[in-house]
């Protein structure tokens, strides 16, 4: 069975959690569900790092401890290194041409209030990482499955009844930079109900259309989705947005977020965060990949930095 990128990625998601300190010394017998549940409490409160608390405790033993960390080391640094192998190997096999993704989005433009923002033929790197484009989305399935959905949403009459809804609230941002643009379409969009797709959904990865965002709510692709929908159906160029899946560096988890390159720089919209985020103040981020309806970008350090992997969660 053929694995996409997106499957390959989910199930390395998948291993990780399982491979969590806590899980690992539980799965061996060195310490019991009521101890890790104790140390998590404790570190909640202590905010010192997991390791620590049981040595502290004598729980485990430096040399138990030792082992099970580069456990940890060896299965990130493999899904590292495969992540790469695949993100290459996609870059030079058979082109499958972004332009064959239909622009849905542009059908909710504002036809009457979209200006003609500068186009520009390229951007500085996001948060300072090396960048390696293609136009092969062959294998983000999400992504252009997404694009499918919403467009056979739009043809439904209970669907185009909600997006009218939606537009006329857009209607309101017309105007303006393309960073104000993005500040109220931010504040707009996360209004709306956070809920993960495991609850939402009965699955753990679904990147869901506008529409379904609408109706259900969503988790923090859907948000940066519903955002990017947002600014080109106000006129933004495509080549302007991206939707960027990264390393919350803050909370050790996988997030996705929507990159906006306005007249001022880059900005990132978090449906964490309330303001917009400089992205080159963004620390708090390690990109992993980003993506519009034309490209993909896979992002690695400079200076030979490692590299993250995750899922577009």
């Amino acid at each position: 069975m053929r694995m996409t990128t997106g499957g390959i990625l989910s199930e390395f998601k998948i291993a990780l959690q399982r491979n969590r300190l806590g899980e690992l010394l539980v799965l061996k017998g060195l310490i019991s569900p009521e101890d890790l549940q104790d140390a998590l409490k404790t570190q909640k409160n202590s905010k010192k790092a997991l390791g620590q608390i049981f040595l502290e405790s004598a729980a485990v033993s430096r040399w138990q401890l030792f082992k099970i960390l580069g456990r940890q080391y060896v299965l990130r640094t493999c899904a590292a290194t495969l992540l790469m192998f695949i993100a290459l190997a996609h870059m030079g096999g058979k082109k499958a041409h972004a332009e064959s993704i239909e622009d849905v989005p542009a059908k909710l433009m504002l036809a009457s209030i979209a200006p003609e923002f500068e186009r520009v033929s390229a951007y500085p790197a996001l948060f300072g990482t090396d960048e390696k484009r293609s136009a092969n989305l062959s294998a983000f399935t999400k992504w252009t499955g997404m694009f499918k959905r919403f467009d056979q949403d739009l043809k439904n009459t209970g669907s185009q009844a909600v997006m009218r809804q939606w537009q006329n609230q857009l209607r309101t941002f017309k105007g303006g930079s393309i960073h104000a643009m993005a500040r109220k379409v931010n504040d707009f969009v996360n209004e709306s109900r956070y809920i993960v797709d495991s609850k939402n959904w009965g699955r753990s990865d679904y990147w869901a259309t506008p529409v379904e965002f609408i109706k259900r709510g969503g988790d923090c692709e859907d948000f940066a989705i519903a955002k990017y929908t947002a600014l080109r159906a106000l006129g933004v160029p495509e080549e302007r947005l991206r939707v960027a899946i990264v390393q919350d560096t803050y909370k050790n988890i996988p997030h996705a977020v929507l990159v906006v390159y306005t007249e001022s720089g880059a900005v990132v919209l978090d449906n964490q965060i309330k303001s917009l985020v400089d992205a080159e103040r963004a620390g708090r981020y390690r990109p992993i990949f980003s993506i519009n309806r034309t490209a993909w970008w896979l992002h690695s350090a400079q200076s030979g930095s490692g590299t993250v992997v995750a899922s577009a969660r």
